[in-house]
């Protein structure tokens, strides 16, 4: 499993987007943590669950822990 801090560098959505897509291109599971850490209102938004969502659709993955505002 690939362990990703959400705060690193940015710390938006940014990280989020790319590790999903790391996760979907190599079959690897990803765990992120500190989910936008570095915003106002910290945590997944509706958007970030929609884009996991499709992806886990698209390639029959499995996703835990995705509810709003989690970090």
């Amino acid at each position: 499993m690939i362990e990703i801090d959400g705060s690193y560098g940015e710390g938006g959505g940014q990280i989020l987007r790319m590790a999903v897509a790391l996760s979907a291109l190599t079959s690897r599971a990803v765990r992120i943590t500190n989910i936008r850490a570095g915003r106002p209102k910290p945590g997944l938004k509706r958007q970030h669950m929609t884009a996991i969502e499709a992806v886990r659709e698209i390639c029959d993955g499995r996703v835990e822990g995705l509810k709003e505002g989690s970090m």
